[in-house]
């Protein structure tokens, strides 16, 4: 009766191992019909864009890497490497911007800036912050981020600040600093 017992057990013992390798196979199947292909449709290294509007640059674009995913529902370019940027008014003013990391969002036009990032213009004005968004279509930036403000009338800091790509119209809050008044 000790080997009959010994023999239920090492059998019953199988066929637990076979039923949770059987199960765990399929659950990893379940897993992957799950998962989603989430690979870029277009990759580039040392890339030099130039946007135009009506035969005028508007804007050129300087990153190591991009990474596009035009495919997917909610289509974005990434940049992992950092990116520079350069804007040109109507007037051929230009309006420099750095980032560590940027993703432009192509269904709203927004372009999500991370990481040191710095813009600047012609006229000696420059904001320094962590992350800062800019709305394509409007031509404007913001931010809720702690934020540097330089120019030639002095120094600012705050946190949340909103204005135009050539710095004519600012708006910020929580303010301090020392800045020179036109008076």
């Amino acid at each position: 009766m000790n080997v009959l017992f010994r023999n239920s057990i090492f059998l019953f013992s199988l066929l637990v191992c076979l039923a949770v390798t059987s199960c765990e196979s399929n659950f990893k199947e379940v897993q992957k019909m799950g998962v989603s292909e989430f690979t870029p449709s277009g990759d580039a290294d040392s890339i030099n864009l130039k946007y135009t509007d009506s035969g005028r640059i508007t804007a050129n674009l300087i990153s190591p890497k991009m990474l596009d995913y035009a495919t997917v529902e909610f289509p974005f370019t990434e940049f992992p490497k950092g990116m520079h940027l350069t804007l040109f008014d109507k007037d051929g003013k230009q309006t420099y911007i750095d980032a560590n990391y940027a993703v432009r969002y192509k269904i709203t036009d927004m372009i999500d800036l991370q990481g040191n990032v710095k813009i600047s213009n012609q006229n000696g004005e420059q904001l320094e912050t962590e992350q800062l968004y800019y709305d394509q279509k409007n031509e404007w930036f913001f931010t809720e981020k702690k934020f540097k403000f330089t120019s030639p009338k002095g120094v600012s800091y705050g946190e949340g600040i909103d204005f135009s790509k050539d710095f004519k119209k600012v708006n910020s809050q929580k303010v301090s600093g020392q800045v020179q008044s036109s008076e």
